[in-house]
């Protein structure tokens, strides 16, 4: 920040918790969409091929890289401060500040960068950014990504990151096992529906092995980038639990089915937003805002229930699991009424939260 590198100073940017039972976050954030690069590529496809002559990641200045990020040896983690040139590999990962940060230690992980890789998940590169949540080793660092089509803006292969010392609301959602993975507790994997969340979408949970989680998500991200359903991916709990959110808000814009007021706030519903972090533009929306507002705006974002029961058999089938349909008050995670965790104390910079 002392070296100008970022387009503004976020901790100067208002946040409160709305009032209501699901504890939705907003943020004042007045100017960033006029700040950010544009998109340069076509909302309609999911997967497009890389454009080398818009802008991508191999056009970042140095001074934006704060590090390499790859798989060590043996089984601890260590930090190689002066690392020489000739131990990277000929397209290492390397992880970035973004310019225009949402929240304190905004990140950007970018596998392989110089392989040039469009935004498109991949097993290895998504374990990647599973490693990467690990390694943060704390539990207000979530890992997110857009893709083509659900306001990602950069057709190059990237995830975001970030602190927020308060839990997402769509972490707090109450669930409904719809499968349960075979296997011992380190391997297995269950997969859950969200439950009396204005979005629809699904929760992966697996055990010790972060591999299992990954090739289920994959596979699932095959079936909808195949099929052009555009989606969103949280990472949270150290890589432990995946949500996946497929969504069509930029489809209905497109169709011109969203409405006046929705369109007017200029919010793009993109990852953070679906979790229940709002990031609005105008003042007035930041003062008006209101759980109803929220529920109407992340509601629109979802699959017609016709087109999300077919998602949902198709993820059944494609990640080999056993189906286990459950009552819903049996898998009840964590409700609304939940006590939010205090603010982490190595955080002093977050912006404050207004309750």
């Amino acid at each position: 920040m002392g070296r100008g590198l970022f387009r503004y100073d976020v901790t100067s940017c208002e946040t409160k918790v709305i009032p209501g039972k699901y504890g939705f976050i907003a943020q004042l954030n007045e100017g960033r969409h006029l700040k950010k690069r544009p998109t340069e590529f076509r909302i309609d496809k999911v997967i497009q091929p890389f454009d080398e002559s818009k802008f991508n990641f191999t056009k970042v200045g140095q001074e934006e890289v704060l590090f390499r990020f790859e798989p060590g040896t043996g089984n601890k983690s260590y930090y190689c401060a002066n690392a020489s040139a000739s131990s990277v590999e000929s397209s290492p990962t390397v992880v970035t500040i973004n310019v225009s940060p949402i929240e304190y230690g905004h990140v950007l992980l970018i596998p392989h960068v110089l392989d040039c890789m469009p935004q498109k998940i991949e097993p290895n590169s998504f374990l990647l950014a599973l490693c990467l949540a690990r390694e943060a080793s704390d539990p207000y660092f979530r890992v997110g990504y857009n893709s083509l089509g659900a306001f990602a803006t950069i057709n190059h292969l990237h995830f975001q990151a970030y602190y927020l010392s308060v839990p997402f609301p769509l972490e707090r959602a109450p669930t409904r096992m719809i499968m349960n993975g075979e296997g011992s507790d380190e391997v297995g994997v269950m997969v859950s529906e969200l439950l009396d969340y204005p979005v629809r979408g699904f929760v992966f949970e697996a055990g010790c092995k972060l591999s299992a989680i990954s090739d289920a998500i994959a596979n699932c991200c095959f079936y909808l980038q195949n099929n052009n359903i555009p989606f969103n991916i949280l990472i949270s709990d150290f890589g432990h639990r995946v949500f996946l959110l497929p969504q069509c808000y930029a489809l209905k814009q497109a169709r011109g089915e969203v409405s006046h007021e929705l369109l007017e706030s200029q919010v793009n519903p993109a990852v953070w937003e679906m979790s229940g972090h709002i990031v609005l533009k105008r003042r007035k929306d930041f003062v008006e805002a209101s759980e109803e507002y929220t529920w109407k705006l992340l509601n629109e974002v979802s699959l017609p229930d016709d087109q999300f029961l077919e998602v949902k058999e198709h993820i059944i089938g494609v990640t080999s699991l056993l189906s286990r349909e459950e009552p819903a008050w049996i898998q009840q995670e964590s409700n609304f009424e939940s006590t939010s965790p205090k603010v982490t104390s190595h955080l002093p910079q977050d912006c404050l939260v207004l309750h």
